[in-house]
């Protein structure tokens, strides 16, 4: 994962996370949906929504691989 320039709004990742929540798993789903009722800074927004983005596309490989790094992001 690259890092990328855009600062993304909490909204923004909100968003992504919505659009991605039916591919991830259960337990993700409500630790995600959690995290984001807190303020984050905008590092950890970053990285959230580029662990989210295209997750459907990820092969499963990539998707425990993602995971991981979800659960690290959230519980940090």
């Amino acid at each position: 994962m690259g890092k990328c320039m855009i600062d993304h709004s909490h909204e923004d990742v909100l968003n992504k996370f919505q659009k991605q929540e039916e591919f991830l798993p259960a337990n993700l789903k409500g630790e995600i949906s959690q995290f984001l009722t807190k303020q984050a800074s905008q590092e950890l927004l970053n990285d959230l929504f580029h662990l989210l983005k295209k997750y459907d596309l990820a092969s499963e490989t990539e998707r425990q691989e993602r995971n991981k790094k979800l659960t690290t992001l959230i519980n940090g």
